[in-house]
């Protein structure tokens, strides 16, 4: 079972900036999937943003031109970074390394 360990959550004015990190056990490298979800009270889970094998990024439409996936090898550590912070952006975000292998969640708060 694969170990993950997220940070960098928290609360931050609309407008503002968070870089959320997931540490894992074992190499992320070339994982296809790999990426992070989160969910919002009284919503379902959501894909926000994956890797998929290859490389390429994907992301939800909401937050395209605002969120960067990427990924540091040599630390095995997955990174979400977000700028120009919505309200609607508020959700626990989680990490996610296929085959269900899930982070624990961070909170995200983005207030008006």
């Amino acid at each position: 079972q694969v170990q993950l360990v997220e940070s960098g959550g928290g609360l931050v004015q609309a407008g503002g900036s968070l870089r959320l990190s997931c540490a894992a056990s074992r190499s992320i490298f070339s994982i296809d999937g790999v990426g992070w979800y989160r969910q919002a009270p009284g919503k379902q889970r959501e894909l926000v943003a994956v890797i998929t094998n290859g490389g390429r990024r994907n992301y939800v439409n909401s937050v395209k031109g605002r969120f960067t996936i990427s990924t540091d090898n040599a630390k095995n550590t997955l990174y979400l970074q977000m700028n120009s912070l919505k309200p609607e952006d508020t959700a626990i975000y989680y990490c996610y390394l296929p085959p269900n292998n899930w982070g624990q969640g961070t909170q995200v708060t983005v207030s008006t």
